[in-house]
């Protein structure tokens, strides 16, 4: 009950963190809008485009991670877990076309540095540094994919309020308008390597490949551990959104078992897997004697 009242409890931390970093990033867009033009800063208005491609994911991740809470149906008979990975997936894209536009727009700005309003600049990424830098904040320590790809999302805009704070006092001292554009190229660049890594590690849950944290061999050779067990094998794991782990296995026994060593076994075998991070586990047991086709 303690593990269950917790789990709910990081639930709920999850969906509050990603409401509270919506309504940041939704406030904050407009606020963007207004600023590019009041200091003619294209980076700001590029960022402010950019931020709302970022208010369209959250609010999407913050949809997804509530149709994650509900329980089980006839037609998802292990919940709805796994629309927080789609959510993750439509972030990682969304995230990858904004970088590229950046890219595209900073690129020929190298070319053709335009002058800006520095001391506007200045301000407006103080704001942007603090708004988005509490947001962040809020969900550095999510669990889920849902919430990785998201922060990466917010990070990425902290780093291009940062790119802005240190253009704008260089231009307050110095006309040099190129720094902009290759700052903005660098961060960008930072922020598309994290993102396609944290795309591949959604895709490879999304395609039910083997989590990170749990490998088959170890978990097989735990279970060999137990007396009684000859063999174990047909063993499959994947994950439902990152954290919750299913697990199916043969566990092969001595043919003298009884049902009460069996049931005994089967609880071993659960203790092992809860704490290698299985949450749900269908074990099935045979004898030495019987010829499993799957073996």
């Amino acid at each position: 009950m303690a593990h269950n009242h917790a789990h709910a409890d990081t639930k709920h931390m999850s969906e509050k963190n990603i409401k509270i970093a919506f309504f940041l990033n939704l406030c904050f867009t407009v606020f963007e809008v207004i600023g590019g033009f009041f200091t003619n800063s294209l980076a700001i208005l590029s960022d402010a485009l950019h931020d709302l491609g970022d208010s369209f994911s959250l609010g999407l991740a913050w949809y997804f991670s509530r149709i994650a809470e509900k329980k089980p149906s006839p037609e998802f008979s292990y919940g709805f877990k796994r629309f927080t990975l789609l959510a993750a997936l439509i972030n990682g894209l969304i995230l990858l076309s904004g970088s590229f536009y950046v890219l595209s727009r900073a690129v020929p700005r190298i070319l053709n540095p335009e002058h800006s309003n520095a001391k506007g600049m200045f301000f407006f990424a103080l704001a942007g540094i603090v708004v988005n830098g509490l947001a962040v904040w809020r969900l550095k320590n999510g669990k889920t994919m849902n919430e990785r790809m998201v922060t990466w999302h917010l990070l990425e805009d902290v780093l291009g309020w940062v790119a802005i704070l240190i253009v704008s006092i260089v231009m307050l001292f110095r006309d040099i308008h190129i720094l902009d554009p290759i700052l903005s190229i660098l961060i960008t660049l930072y922020i598309l390597w994290n993102v396609i890594k944290n795309l591949k590690k959604t895709l490879m849950l999304f395609l039910q490949g083997v989590p990170e944290s749990v490998r088959i061999e170890e978990v097989e050779q735990k279970m060999m551990d137990i007396d009684a067990i000859k063999d174990v094998h047909d063993t499959h794991l994947w994950s439902l959104d990152g954290e919750h782990h299913i697990l199916t296995t043969h566990i092969m026994l001595d043919n003298k078992a009884s049902r009460q060593e069996i049931f005994e076994i089967k609880c071993k075998a659960r203790k092992i897997l809860d704490k290698l991070g299985v949450q749900h586990a269908t074990i099935e047991t045979e004898y030495e004697s019987e010829n499993c086709s799957l073996k």
